[in-house]
């Protein structure tokens, strides 16, 4: 059994894509720019806010300072609504319960800046005790730079062998691949298997059941 599971929060822990499309929807009308259908969405996050902003910008007009303008719309906006219409997907509260109870230590590992990161956690898995809750910080590269990884095992001591990554996307695949950490992909997210797979994680699963499985032995 693991002794710290680290788990990426949009897509693995938490369903946030209406609130993300939203409020850059909200974001770019707000500059005059066209907005898209959510869905659409999912292929647009998973690599920070401003790789958000410049997937969803028109083609010739996502520049560093449109980002930048996008990004001072959305950021108010967005603490404001981020958990309006989030959720934790279907059974992750209580296997989250369910590893506390066994001692087992849980950490958060997100691309999304720290602020809406820690806001999320606490509002909509308040019961859980994370040993770190760790999102997108000043001076520190975001995934699949392993680092974040590193910061939550120096940050609880336990060893790399001990530890189990999970995440929905191919950035998730490659954080743990180069953290050189067990990982496990999860495709109830935003990507689909064929996006874990040219990663070759440990595990892929299509269920919270098969994870707590995966996690337990």
């Amino acid at each position: 059994m693991k002794r710290l599971v680290i788990f990426d929060l949009d897509g693995t822990l938490i369903n946030t894509i209406a609130d993300l499309g939203t409020s850059t929807n909200y974001a770019l009308q707000q500059l005059g720019y066209p907005t898209h259908d959510i869905e659409s969405y999912k292929f647009r996050v998973g690599n920070g806010i401003n790789n958000l902003f410049r997937r969803s910008l028109p083609e010739g007009e996502n520049t560093e300072e449109n980002v930048l303008r996008v990004r001072r719309e959305f950021i108010p906006y967005y603490n404001a609504h981020n958990i309006d219409l989030s959720r934790p997907y279907p059974g992750i509260e209580l296997l989250l319960e369910e590893l506390q109870a066994k001692g087992i230590q849980i950490a958060v590992a997100s691309n999304k800046y720290q602020e809406a990161t820690t806001k999320i956690i606490g509002q909509l898995l308040p019961s859980i005790r994370f040993a770190a809750v760790l999102g997108q910080r000043e001076g520190i590269n975001i995934k699949p730079d392993p680092q974040i990884v590193f910061d939550i095992l120096e940050a609880t001591g336990v060893d790399k062998s001990d530890v189990l990554y999970i995440g929905d996307s191919g950035v998730d695949m490659q954080t743990g691949l180069n953290a050189g950490v067990e990982t496990c992909g999860v495709t109830w997210g935003f990507r689909p298997r064929t996006e874990l797979e040219p990663f070759h994680p440990q595990h892929i699963v299509d269920s919270v059941d098969e994870l707590k499985l995966v996690i337990e032995n």
